[in-house]
C-alpha cells in the first residue's frame, strides 16, 4: 500500500497467525517498542484508511500496529457468520497484543473499528490503556437487541436491518459494483437531499452519478477497490450480522468504561452525537471537526493534531 500523493509509504504487510486465523498487519515504528498504538478501521475500509496518521504517530514515539481485521484485505475471511461476533473480533486484537508481547495498548477506532474498541474496553478492560474513537460514539445496550430495535425505528430498508434480514443480497450487488460503490460512498460536501427510497448501500452501488466531491484520489480509491477484489464484502458485512448476537454476549458486563478517552466527531456526519456519552464513558473528552464521516481521511492534519495533543496531555 502506498500513496504517492502524500508521500506516506506503508511498509509491506506481514501475515500473523492469531486467534485461529491469519491477519494482514502493517507495522511502523518498531524502534518505539514499548509504546504500542493499534489502529482499527471501519466498513468498508481497511488499514489504508490510517495512511495519514501512521507517520505522525511514529514521529511522536509510538509503535504503530494496523491490522486489516478479519474479513478484510488478505486477512482470513471465515465462512461462518458467527465467527465475526464481538468475542472473535476483540479476541483478534488481544491475540495481536500477545503476539507483540504487550500487556496493553492505546487503541484508535473509526466507525466499526470504534465499536470494536468500545467493546474491547468492556470485555478486556485490563488490555486497554487509552481510547481514541472517531465517528461512532459508545452505543449503550438497550432493552431490545439492536437489529430488532432498528427495524422498529427505521424499517426494513435500513442497511443494518437489510444486511441481517436479506443475507447475501447486498453482498452480491456490492461485489458486482465494487468500484462504483466505493467511489460513490467516499464523498464529501454532499448537498442535503431527501434520502431515496430503498437501501442506502445498494443505491450507492447502483448509482451512475456521484454526489459531492471525492474524498480521495483515483489512485487511493484503487487501493480500496483492489482490497475488496481480494476479500469481497461479505466478511465485513458479517460484522453487522452479529449485532443481536453481540447484544446477548454483552449482557452481563459492567457497561461503564473508565479509560481515558477522546471522542472525535465529524460535524457533517450522519451519525448523531451521543447525549449520554459521559454517562457511560465518564473520562471522555469530546471534540468535533468540520467534516463528514471519514474524519481521518477528510481532515488528516486536524485529526492528527487533535490525537497528538490529547496523547501528549495524557502521557502517563
Amino acid at each position: 500500500m502506498s500513496n504517492k500523493n502524500n508521500s506516506i509509504e506503508f511498509s509491506k504487510s506481514t501475515m500473523i497467525s492469531v486467534n485461529n486465523i491469519e491477519l494482514e498487519v502493517f507495522e511502523a515504528g518498531k524502534e518505539n517498542k514499548g509504546k504500542p498504538i493499534v489502529l482499527c478501521h471501519g466498513f468498508p475500509e481497511n488499514a489504508f484508511s490510517w495512511r495519514f496518521q501512521i507517520t505522525e504517530l511514529v514521529k511522536a514515539g509510538y509503535h504503530v500496529i494496523v491490522p486489516n481485521q478479519r474479513g478484510y484485505g488478505k486477512s482470513s475471511c471465515p465462512t461462518e457468520i458467527t465467527e465475526y461476533d464481538i468475542k472473535h473480533l476483540t479476541g483478534d486484537l488481544i491475540a495481536l497484543l500477545d503476539h507483540f508481547g504487550y500487556e496493553k495498548a492505546t487503541f484508535i477506532g473509526h466507525d466499526w473499528g470504534a465499536n470494536i474498541v468500545w467493546s474491547l474496553a468492556l470485555l478486556h478492560p485490563k488490555r486497554v490503556h487509552k481510547i481514541i474513537n472517531l465517528a461512532l460514539p459508545y452505543q449503550e445496550r438497550g432493552e431490545k437487541p439492536w437489529i430488532e430495535w432498528m427495524e422498529e425505528i427505521f424499517g426494513a430498508d435500513n442497511y443494518f436491518v437489510h444486511f441481517n434480514r436479506q443475507v447475501g443480497v447486498a453482498d452480491a450487488i456490492l461485489d458486482e459494483n465494487k468500484s462504483q460503490f466505493l467511489g460513490n460512498l467516499f464523498r464529501k460536501n454532499i448537498p442535503p437531499t431527501m434520502p431515496e427510497p430503498g437501501m442506502l448501500m445498494i443505491n450507492l452501488a447502483k448509482a451512475e452519478k456521484s454526489l459531492g466531491e471525492p474524498i480521495m484520489s483515483e489512485s487511493e480509491l484503487a487501493v480500496y477497490v483492489s482490497a475488496f477484489e481480494t476479500s469481497g464484502f461479505t466478511g465485513g458485512i458479517n460484522w453487522y450480522r452479529n449485532l443481536d448476537r453481540n447484544w446477548h454476549l454483552l449482557a452481563d458486563l459492567n457497561p461503564i468504561i473508565q479509560h481515558p478517552t477522546l471522542m472525535i466527531y465529524g460535524e457533517q456526519d450522519m451519525i448523531p452525537k451521543s447525549e449520554k456519552l459521559t454517562d457511560f464513558v465518564p473520562n471522555a473528552e469530546v471534540i468535533s471537526l468540520d467534516c463528514g464521516h471519514c474524519i481521518q481521511q477528510e481532515k488528516p492534519e486536524e485529526t492528527n493534531q487533535a490525537i497528538l495533543e490529547w496523547l501528549e496531555h495524557h502521557n502517563v
